[in-house]
């Protein structure tokens, strides 16, 4: 019977074979495959009886069909069409951008299909809100993979917590994990780019992992004079195991491990992951010093290279690939961290801003106004609450929560929203935070302040004294006091004097307090307006609130009480959004 090779032969030996004829890393992309595809299926040979021509064949065919479409994908006259190309693709929908670390090949697949790896946390998201996959490849710590790679170090241990590390067996089985999720992705109509972070510093921590991760990494463990410090000489801030982008070799294994990922990988753009470990130079971090001026003209000088490789290898593929940053949400923190982001923006490195992280400094129109000033599309990155308070904490991981989060960034003008650490595909988030129309008919919450103070991972330079925004929770109160009141503010993302009266929701306004044993004596006014009389609730004061008293942007609280002496403190503002059941 004829030969489909379409049914029988694997990508990963189209692979191979094309490779016989074109030099260097070879990778198909999908209009490459549907090409070879089409050939394939028009031109069946008999295997058994005629395996020589078979090869021949089907070899010849795929050389042409990767040689017409490389010809087809590559007609573009000058380097200005792919910047106005780089733009339009700039411009595309992000309903909601999804960023996984990647950590299925290590703890969570139990074999090598990429079925196995998708199930986890992407197959179901196809037909969702999503619209951009950002896939990490582990870089945990600096040099290692999970994606193929020959500048890098695939991360291959299997001790400790990794002992059912599949990464080695899944990369020899050719299921690669960038490849299939790039597939996947362009396969269900979503961008796809390859996240870097770019200074991880887990393999720094004194927990189990750590050390484990460390030993495994032959660039740290041979070259310990690239990194900040030693395990014996902790840094003012930082992991000491961070490497030093002082130091040129460094410099160019990042810029390498990127120009890698272009060449053999079909990635819509990159992502430069600065938030997960925001530490990047040794001076700083070991004096416990702002960056200073060299040390952030190096960096903007990779930032420069990186974005001029993608335009070379953009010109021979035929289309743009776009560079995305995940930075801090402020210049002034960016500046002293050794990231000159204003200078990166006003010059066109740079095409999606990806705002904040474990901590947020500004509130998101700052972040909107900044890249939009440029024409830089901005996506605020929403990360799971660091507020140390166990209530507290299970509070704002509610899915009404999330919500209100991406209520409040979409009020902003942000493009579209950012989720990092969150893992549940089946979660109904991602078919919602997507959509102001679909989330304004649904229950949300809102805090003064989702993250408090926050905390990057694995310390950074501190960043109390750039936060412009309400850092309220029960680690940070508010006192109250007959002379001084307690004034606090929150956002709300939506405008409730728009719902027909019959859809209003119920609004409840929650206040926490140190102690309620004085509430007779407590006032409290929102927006200028005093409240009813509320209702205590365990160490809450619940007050009703009238939809069209709630602002859309922000809302001032104020508490006062006539209580002499010691006073009280305000602990926390939970303020709830819940509509009619249908």
């Amino acid at each position: 019977m004829p030969f489909d090779a379409t049914t029988h032969l694997p990508h990963r030996t189209i692979d191979a074979m094309a490779s016989t004829f074109l030099p260097g890393s070879f990778f198909l992309s999908p209009a490459r495959i549907v090409r070879a595809e089409t050939i394939f299926r028009t031109q069946p040979v008999l295997m058994k009886s005629s395996r020589p021509v078979f090869l021949l064949t089907t070899t010849f065919a795929l050389f042409t069909a990767c040689y017409s479409a490389t010809s087809a994908e590559s007609k573009i006259a000058s380097l200005e069409e792919l910047r106005s190309l780089r733009t339009k693709a700039a411009e595309r929908q992000r309903r909601i951008i999804f960023n996984n670390d990647g950590n299925e090949p290590v703890y969570l697949c139990t074999n090598t299909t990429p079925e196995e790896l998708l199930k986890h946390r992407t197959a179901p998201l196809a037909g969702s809100q999503v619209d951009s996959l950002f896939y990490c490849t582990w870089s945990s710590g600096f040099g290692l993979f999970t994606h193929s790679t020959k500048v890098g170090q695939v991360f291959s241990t299997k001790e400790a917590l990794f002992s059912k590390n599949m990464t080695p067996e899944m990369l020899a089985a050719g299921t690669d994990p960038l490849k299939v999720m790039t597939d996947f992705g362009h396969k269900n109509g979503m961008e796809v780019f390859w996240s870097f972070r770019f200074n991880d510093t887990h393999d720094g921590s004194r927990t189990e992992y750590g050390p484990v991760m460390f030993r495994d990494n032959k660039l740290k463990t041979e070259h310990p004079e690239l990194l900040i410090s030693t395990p014996d000489i902790r840094p003012k801030f930082g992991a000491w195991s961070a490497v030093d982008f002082t130091q040129d070799s460094i410099r160019d294994l990042a810029f390498r491990y990127v120009e890698e990922v272009c060449q053999n990988y079909d990635v819509d753009g990159v992502e430069l992951d600065f938030f997960r470990h925001p530490v990047f130079f040794k001076r700083s971090a070991m004096t416990g010093t702002e960056c200073n001026d060299v040390e952030r003209s190096l960096m903007t000088g990779l930032i420069r290279r990186i974005r001029s490789m993608t335009e070379t290898e953009g010109m021979k593929r035929g289309r743009p690939i776009l560079l995305a940053i995940r930075v801090p949400d402020s210049v002034e923190y960016c500046r002293a961290i050794g990231i000159d982001l204003e200078k990166w923006l006003s010059s066109g490195q740079i095409d999606l801003l990806i705002a904040s992280g474990y901590f947020q400094l500004n509130d998101w129109i700052y972040s909107v106004n900044l890249g939009h000033k440029y024409g830089v599309k901005v996506y605020p990155s929403f990360d799971e609450s660091r507020v140390k308070d166990a209530d507290a904490h299970k509070l704002r991981r509610s899915v009404g929560t999330y919500r209100g989060r991406a209520l409040n960034a979409l009020q902003a003008g942000a493009d579209g929203v950012y989720l990092y650490n969150s893992f549940n595909p089946n979660s109904p988030l991602w078919r919602e935070m997507g959509s102001r129309e679909i989330l304004t008919g649904l229950d949300q919450d809102y805090f003064a302040s989702v993250r408090g103070l926050g905390a990057a991972a694995g310390s950074s330079f501190p960043h109390l004294g750039f936060i412009r925004i309400p850092d309220l929770n029960p680690a940070r109160p508010i006192a109250v006091t007959s002379s001084t009141p307690a004034k606090v503010t929150f956002n709300v993302g939506q405008d409730f004097t728009t719902i027909p009266a019959n859809a209003q929701p119920t609004i409840r306004l929650r206040l926490q307090f140190k102690s309620l044993t004085a509430s007779k004596s407590l006032t409290v006014n929102l927006n200028g307006s005093p409240l009813p009389k509320g209702s205590p609730k365990e160490n809450w004061l619940e007050f009703p609130v009238s939809p069209k008293d709630l602002r859309a942007g922000s809302n001032q609280v104020d508490v006062f009480t006539t209580q002499e002496g010691k006073g009280n403190a305000l602990t926390d503002l939970h303020c709830t959004v819940r509509y009619p059941r249908k």
